[in-house]
């Protein structure tokens, strides 16, 4: 019996239906009915992937590294192609790196930094979370200027308070936001404005001052003056951490956790996929989108099924049989900075077992990519 990746991979070279039971039970595979037909008329090829999307999520985004690395190495994410990156929160530090001229490199930087360094005392402050964070933002951009590799377009979502949040970061003033939230999304559009920092190549999907929603859309060129604020502000959670103020170049205020307006990115893709046959290629922890973090709690907003945005989406995330095969049966959550309080070294040793047990769902999505079967992928 095969007893590792490797093995298992060997194994399934020579018994092809060994690896589609193995994609199977260790990943979840979803397409809207655009890439499930791109799938079954023409397979799957690097050329074929537009768009990589990051959701903003903590550390649940910790079980994807493994992944964004395989892509890398396999050639699914070659240079010169014509690609965009677009990450929030945890999503936009894996994007970061992963657009870089060396995307290894910068990916371990990201997961020490992660990993290592929120090693918290027992009631930190706004002010010792976001010096941690700051010091994945500085790993996810790397020493000297953020670099984007030829052909990539980098996209950092960030929300810019205004209205009742502007220049606030009271428990008061979020919980007003929380509460128009669950009455609309449109509502909470009054207290928040969405703004994107562009690295690289010029944005498609995000192009212009074109809003797609109320949350308006600015535009914001990366440069050395901003890059390390924006990919901070882009993983600041209200109240645990400080808000980052005035960024250069971008409208002033303060700005906050790009999730709190794009958790999932539920992002108008078809820009992108209308005219050149190409899908949006989305790993994932959950197999679902859920537009804003505010949702995550609303069962009537948090999986919205067959939306329009998502047709041309292919979506893997692992699945719930091997999430059950990870240290304390989850992905790393921020919970677990309670479950294990001082004993940091306990929740580093976790999340690094889970990271590397990862690979095995990393693994197994790159081996159904160069053979995908249709028959395995559900519906989005």
């Amino acid at each position: 019996m095969a007893t590792n990746a490797a093995e298992a991979s060997g194994l399934a070279s020579h018994f092809p239906g060994c690896e589609r039971r193995r994609s199977a039970t260790s990943s979840e595979l979803r397409a809207g009915p655009g890439a499930l037909r791109h799938l079954r008329q023409r397979g799957l090829r690097p050329g074929d992937v537009c768009c990589v999307p990051a959701a903003a999520g903590g550390p649940k985004g910790l079980a994807l590294l493994p992944l964004d690395r395989m892509l890398w190495r396999e050639g699914w994410l070659p240079d010169g192609a014509s690609l965009e990156l677009i990450g929030a929160s945890v999503g936009a530090w894996r994007m970061a790196a992963l657009a870089q001229p060396d995307p290894l490199a910068a990916l371990d930087r990201v997961q020490h930094a992660y990993v290592h360094g929120q090693c918290y005392s027992t009631r930190p402050g706004p002010t010792e979370v976001s010096l941690a964070c700051r010091q994945i933002a500085r790993a996810a951009r790397g020493a000297g200027p953020l670099q984007v590799r030829p052909g990539v377009a980098l996209g950092i979502v960030t929300a810019r308070a205004r209205g009742p949040l502007h220049d606030r970061a009271s428990k008061l003033a979020f919980g007003r936001a929380v509460v128009s939230n669950a009455i609309s999304r449109r509502r909470l559009a009054g207290y928040l404005e969405r703004v994107v920092f562009h690295g690289g190549e010029r944005p498609s999907l995000l192009d212009g001052a074109a809003a797609f929603d109320d949350f308006g859309l600015v535009n914001v060129a990366l440069t050395d003056d901003n890059a390390e604020d924006a990919l901070l502000a882009s993983g600041t959670i209200p109240l645990l951490a400080s808000p980052v103020r005035n960024i250069v170049g971008a409208p002033d205020g303060n700005y906050w956790d790009g999730a709190l307006v794009d958790y999932h990115l539920l992002l108008p893709y078809p820009r992108l996929t209308g005219h050149g046959g190409r899908i949006v290629f989305y790993p994932h922890f959950n197999d679902y989108v859920t537009p804003g973090w505010l949702d995550k709690h609303l069962p009537w907003r948090k999986a919205p099924r067959a939306h329009a945005w998502l047709d041309d989406v292919l979506l893997v995330s692992p699945s719930a049989g091997f999430l059950k095969t990870l240290p304390n049966g989850k992905l790393p959550d921020r919970r677990d900075f309670y479950r294990y309080g001082p004993d940091h070294a306990g929740r580093i040793r976790a999340w690094e077992t889970a990271i590397a047990e990862c690979d095995r769902f990393a693994e197994a999505v790159l081996r159904w990519m160069e053979r995908p079967d249709p028959t395995l992928v559900k519906p989005i």
